[in-house]
């Protein structure tokens, strides 16, 4: 059930970026959206553990803001599997996953 709220969360999360940044991140309508959120819950399940273990020495030299490059390489990754999403660039792929914890962490917050 939190799998389910927490795809909720980001796939509104993706369209209030995509609706207030445009220029950073893009979705072509709300099934894109739920469609990212379900390949990047997906994404950060599976890759994204062994992307964090592959890269530890550099998390460690950076103090772990690589871990923020590494977020936004998920995102990128999801934006080229699903075909509604557009992200422009690694910078906004780092924003844009940024923005995404940021907004779905309010909206868990707030659901209990």
């Amino acid at each position: 059930m939190t799998f389910l709220l927490r795809m909720g969360a980001n796939a509104i999360a993706i369209l209030l970026i995509a609706y207030l940044l445009p220029s950073v991140l893009s979705a072509d309508g709300p099934m894109a959206a739920i469609a990212a959120a379900f390949v990047l819950g997906l994404v950060n399940a599976v890759i994204r553990p062994v992307f964090v273990l592959l890269t530890l020495p550099v998390t460690v030299v950076t103090l772990g803001l690589f871990l923020l490059v590494i977020n936004g390489l998920m995102l990128w990754l999801v934006s080229a599997i699903v075909p509604g999403l557009h992200v422009s660039g690694l910078s906004g792929a780092v924003i844009g996953s940024l923005l995404i914890s940021v907004i779905s962490w309010i909206l868990a917050s707030v659901v209990p």
